[in-house]
């Protein structure tokens, strides 16, 4: 495998950041995972725009490459992908230890990959299995705090609650992901999706303002709009999904993935989860292949 450091591929062994990167030494950098579809990063506009907006939120609104796009194609090109993972990462950059940081600029970037099943219509998800959710005490870091719209490098809030799920893991019981609300109880997303939740007809999610809204969360209530589904967006208690006709979770990766337990309750999957499915694979079966 090869990845991208800083316009060069090179080796996935040997693609290294410097100690003093900022992106390591402090969580500080933007990133975004992607999906390749045929050779065609799925939605890439809408990921290279936040991917912008979170740099912008950093103070480093001139990080991202003009030539970004074409360093992802060569990633692919020299990996021999057509169906791929991709991780755009920028960085601050190597600056001294201080926690401030320097007006200029001076960006890392690095693009990773690896191999995914195809996608589109009649393909196989991803995922092992219908998602078992769990609640956490962890709470889903305010927006105040740091904005929710941010896609960063600092994951420890999801860490700690992935930690929480391994202690209440055993032989019978091994969760997928975690839930999180916010301070007031309020269902907000998992650490690496969005929830939706399907109630006597009505499509439901958590509104924005304290998580962050997907991309594959986008298409869904694009879709849902197309079809003229009932849609709402508010606010929720985790006993709403628990008690929901149907549920899933989204992500780039693992597209729609229906969620079969909450807590130990049943949820599973029905009509509308499925009509979902079928037509985002002909969304990206139509744009990428």
């Amino acid at each position: 495998m090869q990845y991208h450091v800083d316009g060069d591929l090179v080796a996935r062994e040997e693609a290294t950041v410097h100690v003093e990167d900022r992106g390591f030494r402090y969580g500080d950098a933007a990133f975004e995972t992607c999906r390749a579809y045929g050779g065609e990063v799925f939605a890439w506009e809408r990921h290279r725009r936040r991917l912008a907006n979170t740099c912008e939120t950093l103070g480093m609104p001139d990080a991202v490459p003009a030539d970004l796009a074409v360093r992802v194609a060569e990633t692919l090109d020299a990996n021999d992908l057509a169906d791929a993972y991709v991780r755009v990462s920028v960085t601050r950059g190597v600056q001294p230890g201080k926690l401030t940081p320097r007006e200029a600029v001076d960006s890392t970037v690095v693009i990773q990959v690896k191999p995914l099943p195809r996608g589109g219509v009649d393909s196989d998800p991803v995922w092992d299995g219908h998602a078992t959710v769990q609640t956490v005490k962890t709470r889903r870091t305010p927006s105040a705090a740091v904005p929710a719209d941010a896609k960063t490098h600092n994951y420890l809030n999801g860490i700690m609650a992935r930690l929480e799920l391994r202690r209440v893991t055993n032989e019978g019981y091994q969760p997928d992901e975690a839930l999180l609300r916010d301070i007031d109880g309020n269902l907000q997303e998992g650490t690496t999706s969005n929830i939706f939740f399907i109630d006597d007809g009505t499509l439901k999610t958590p509104a924005t303002g304290e998580l962050l809204p997907g991309i594959t969360r986008e298409h869904v209530l694009e879709l849902a709009a197309d079809e003229s589904f009932p849609v709402e967006t508010g606010t929720y208690s985790v006993d709403d999904l628990r008690e929901a006709d149907e549920a899933f979770l989204t992500n780039t990766t693992w597209e729609l993935r229906p969620i079969d337990e909450v807590d130990g309750l049943q949820v599973g999957s029905g009509p509308v989860t499925n009509l979902l499915r079928r037509l985002y694979d002909q969304r990206v079966e139509t744009r990428c292949y």
